[in-house]
């Protein structure tokens, strides 16, 4: 499995154990109000917005909170003045890792993820130093009980997924970012729980670590960097056994 969508997993059960909602909300009204000051707040013309406020109502936000956001995003509200800002660096035994941010203080911003990256053992790299190695592609969870293989296939593919891999307790869809909400919505329509769905930056090669104290200085500081508020995304390529993984995670 490929280290983000190990992370993507992770994340998710993270999530739900810990249901910090409060975090959450702030990213999501920062990526709807960048998503609708980028590209309008017309939602059929908007898919990042359709993306982000499917996050929001899958997280309980209230919808007068989404339309206080659109609204900053348009201009019909005054709002902060957010800009988006990826940094890429090295993880511990030389992960590649893209880490997206939005943000109202630049300095503020680059100064945390530079501490963040040598408090935790990697170091925070120059433009373009990694970011050749990820793809961005959308990538929906189904959990194996959930649906058997040919079901599964059938609907993912009439609806123009690219391809489906078999993990030990997840299938793993696979879609064009223009797919993704199709595919999503394909399986919904028939009863089909997703497990986690988001349009995201997946690499094409792998670093293997299987050394225990690497792998949990690197899920650490993962973890850290998606704690950071204006952190709104963190890839990497790792690929830890889940032998190691279940010790350290």
């Amino acid at each position: 499995m490929s280290g983000h969508s190990k992370w993507s997993t992770i994340k998710h059960k993270k999530a739900a154990q810990d249901a910090k909602r409060g975090k959450a909300f702030s990213k999501i009204i920062k990526e709807i109000t960048v998503a609708a000051r980028i590209g309008g707040g017309d939602l059929a013309a908007n898919p990042r917005l359709r993306t982000a406020i499917a996050a929001a109502k899958a997280e309980n936000m209230p919808k007068d909170n989404i339309e206080r956001a659109i609204k900053k995003g348009t201009g019909e509200l005054e709002g902060a003045n957010y800009e988006e800002v990826t940094y890429e660096g090295y993880g511990p035994g030389g992960v590649a890792i893209l880490v997206e941010t939005i943000s109202d203080n630049r300095q503020r911003t680059v100064a945390d993820v530079r501490h963040l990256f040598a408090k935790r053992g990697g170091n925070l790299g120059e433009p373009g130093s990694v970011a050749w190695i990820f793809e961005k592609k959308g990538l929906i969870l189904v959990e194996k009980d959930k649906a058997d293989e040919e079901t599964l296939m059938t609907i993912a593919l009439e609806a123009d997924a690219e391809d489906i891999q078999e993990q030990e307790s997840e299938w793993e869809i696979y879609t064009a970012p223009e797919s993704f909400e199709d595919v999503k919505s394909a399986l919904e329509a028939n009863n089909i729980p997703v497990l986690s769905a988001e349009v995201t930056m997946l690499p094409g090669n792998t670093v293997s670590i299987e050394d225990e104290k690497q792998a949990g200085q690197l899920l650490i500081l993962m973890e850290a960097l998606e704690e950071n508020s204006d952190v709104q995304n963190v890839y990497a390529n790792f690929d830890i056994p889940d032998e190691i993984l279940e010790k350290v995670s």
